[in-house]
């Protein structure tokens, strides 16, 4: 039976921030702080003078982007910054602009992994827009990190490739799936990339290579590299397969069936626990938690491990959710459940719990 709960505070912990991003987006959710920023319960972000601030070629739109039209979960305000970025250059161009005012940024793709606050962002949202694919030689695709994950899984079984068939049913970004090591039915990004090239905060381009860099589940080195600005594209090597096509039809398929995916969700909101024999949903399911509510936020009756917006859900709403369920878990099973979407703080430097 489906439980509801109203917006009152919540009995467990309360995040500050949760963890790390996909789509996130999606290059990197790393919110940065070139200047420290004192956190005002009494001031309202959005304060930028609405208009817009050229520089460098580049469009600057102050105070009118809502966020939550930028996250497939439908949720956040305003952003003080906004600016969309197509290439290497404009990329850099944007990360030095919020450096010369000393202004926090964060780089996204499409929002497929991430909690925006209602009270939007202060500093500026750098939407990732570099979408080229190049084809080095068979079975080698060098990939903008703003690239469609989805789609890059789609063309490379389609030519007969294997490795990411997974990546057909994954709405975020080639950066957001590089950042989090995206994965499903037994695949996972890391498996099949060859190096990844990233802008570091000194406005510096390095490329990566594979034995550099250390992956595990759900897990990146992106997410606690301090000196990344952003990922901005990578090169995935894969094996010829006759099968891949319709491999990646089967997990559509189940995709499809056991997924809520027409609702305003961020994909999996919890990692499965590690050696624990029993996916997240499971748990979440077993602990009676399907349906339960808060606010327009609800634990999705298809699958326990998607928290749906069913219109109107602030992102308080959604925090106590997660935290709810998460408690419900321990409660039951005596395991704590570990966010895979990153929640941003309006004003706080991104941290993770």
């Amino acid at each position: 039976m489906a439980s509801h709960i109203g917006p009152a505070t919540s009995p467990y912990p309360y995040p500050q921030l949760l963890h790390a991003p996909f789509g996130l987006p999606s290059l990197t959710l790393r919110a940065r702080s070139n200047k420290p920023i004192a956190s005002c319960p009494s001031c309202n972000l959005g304060h930028q003078r609405a208009g817009v601030e050229q520089r460098n070629g580049l469009k600057f739109e102050r105070g009118t982007k809502l966020l939550k039209d930028l996250s497939t979960w439908g949720i956040g305000g305003p952003c003080d910054y906004f600016v969309q970025v197509f290439d290497n250059t404009q990329l850099v161009a944007a990360v030095r602009f919020c450096q010369e005012k000393s202004i926090r940024f964060i780089v996204i793709g499409n929002g497929s992994n991430c909690l925006f606050d209602d009270e939007g962002f202060e500093g500026c949202v750098i939407l990732n827009r570099i979408k080229f694919l190049e084809r080095v030689r068979p079975g080698i695709y060098r990939v903008g990190s703003g690239f469609r994950f989805n789609l890059l899984g789609l063309k490379c079984s389609n030519e007969g490739f294997a490795g990411l068939e997974f990546a057909g049913g994954i709405p975020g970004t080639v950066g957001g799936a590089i950042y989090t090591n995206a994965g499903a039915n037994g695949q996972e990004t890391a498996d099949v990339i060859d190096s990844v090239d990233i802008l570091t905060t000194e406005s510096k381009l390095k490329r990566l290579g594979r034995d550099e860099l250390e992956f595990g589940y759900r897990k990146s080195p992106f997410q606690c590299m301090k000196d990344l600005a952003a990922i901005v594209g990578a090169t995935f090597r894969l094996q010829r397969s006759g099968s891949a096509r319709s491999r990646q039809l089967e997990h559509l398929e189940r995709r499809r069936i056991s997924q809520p995916i027409r609702e305003r969700s961020a994909g999996s909101v919890f990692r499965n626990p590690h050696n624990a024999g029993v996916s997240a949903g499971k748990l979440i399911e077993d602990a009676g938690l399907k349906g339960m509510r808060v606010g327009g936020a609800i634990v999705s009756e298809v699958h326990a491990n998607f928290l749906i917006n069913t219109g109107g859900s602030s992102s308080q709403d959604m925090l106590h959710l997660i935290e709810l369920v998460k408690g419900g878990v321990l409660m039951r099973f005596g395991i704590e459940l570990e966010e895979e979407i990153s929640y941003i703080h309006p004003r706080k430097s991104s941290q993770t719990l």
